[in-house]
């Protein structure tokens, strides 16, 4: 996925206002060509970009099925996850603290590597 340049960007080069710059972003969300990203940045749609929009804390529940965990086994670390996923490692970690609380993940304490309490089935994560 490319990112478009960032708005100030695109105010100094073409010489138009910050309003002009949101109402095209505006209109290429709607379009379905760009969308928003963290950050205040935007990125275009690609046809056939596959891109996973469930929350993170389901995308790495599924890691569990997709790596074919089973119950006791050491979960990726929050710096594995958020390389994986793309994202920041407090959110990774706030992420993480979710499925612990559902009782998908244990935690050792800090420092020591989270585990696999249970194995969540598809019906549990839909």
């Amino acid at each position: 996925m490319a990112e478009l340049p960032p708005v100030a960007d695109l105010i100094d080069t073409y010489a138009v206002s910050r309003g002009v710059v949101l109402r095209a972003f505006q209109a290429l969300r709607r379009s379905g060509d760009a969308e928003p990203v963290p950050g205040g940045r935007w990125r275009v749609i690609r046809p056939g970009d596959g891109a996973d929009r469930r929350p993170l804390e389901e995308r790495i529940a599924a890691v569990i099925t997709d790596d074919r965990l089973e119950v006791g086994a050491p979960f990726p670390s929050a710096s594995t996850l958020a390389t994986r996923f793309g994202a920041s490692r407090p959110t990774v970690t706030k992420a993480l603290d979710k499925l612990e609380v559902a009782g998908v993940l244990a935690s050792g304490g800090q420092g020591k590597v989270r585990t696999v309490r249970a194995v969540p089935n598809r019906e549990e994560r839909s």
